[in-house]
């Protein structure tokens, strides 16, 4: 399955920043249960490629799992080695994407102009994370939405909770990195179940409305 189709499924990615390889695989399979699909552990946590390895174990293609945080070539080929399938960028380094796609990875980089999304756009890339989010509102996608090629997939990323992703979802949002409203470091797997059901639910009734 393509990272669109995971989106369209559940349009929310768990980033797991500063989760631990003993912690992953439980915090990973709390997240399924509650209708995750997407989950990244940025390379900045604790022997990162070892948590991905866990969670590939636990869930495999029931999640598209990956990394998140990833600045180097050298990171993309430890993430494809331990059976990752996404990789996350803060940044827009073509390098980085051109090894992604060519490991044939899923690759969602960072950006903050349009001149760095329409270049990711040409390197490859699958869809743009717009970061920060809090300084990359509603209305600047909007506006981005005009002129970028239709069916381009903008996944905001920073300070999305529960009560303002619909703001988002409204201008063509096509998914959302979740950060600390679901996960931080020693939180255990029932309290992300917690917090990822808050999402849901928000999700579900949005959809309705």
């Amino acid at each position: 399955m393509s990272i669109r189709s995971y989106l369209e499924r559940m349009p929310f990615i768990a980033i797991l920043r500063g989760v631990k390889p003993d912690e992953a695989a439980p915090i990973g399979i709390a997240l399924a249960n509650e209708g995750f699909g997407i989950i990244e552990v940025p390379m900045n946590s604790p022997n990162p490629v070892e948590s991905i390895r866990r969670l590939q174990d636990a869930l495999g293609d029931a999640c598209l799992l990956g990394a998140g945080t990833v600045t180097t070539a050298q990171q993309v080929a430890d993430v494809a080695a331990a059976g990752g399938r996404l990789i996350v960028m803060p940044h827009s380094d073509p390098a980085v994407i051109i090894a992604a796609k060519a490991a044939g990875l899923a690759c969602v980089p960072g950006v903050a102009t349009p001149t760095e999304g329409f270049a990711a756009l040409a390197k490859g890339a699958d869809g743009l994370k717009l970061f920060p989010a809090e300084m990359l509102g509603p209305a600047v996608l909007k506006a981005w939405r005009a002129v970028f090629p239709a069916g381009t997939m903008f996944i905001p990323v920073g300070g999305v909770t529960p009560l303002n992703f619909a703001e988002y979802v409204k201008v063509g949002a096509a998914g959302f990195g979740l950060g600390g409203a679901l996960y931080a470091p020693g939180f255990d797997a029932a309290e992300v179940a917690h917090r990822a059901r808050a999402f849901v639910v928000a999700w579900r009734k949005l959809k309705q409305s």
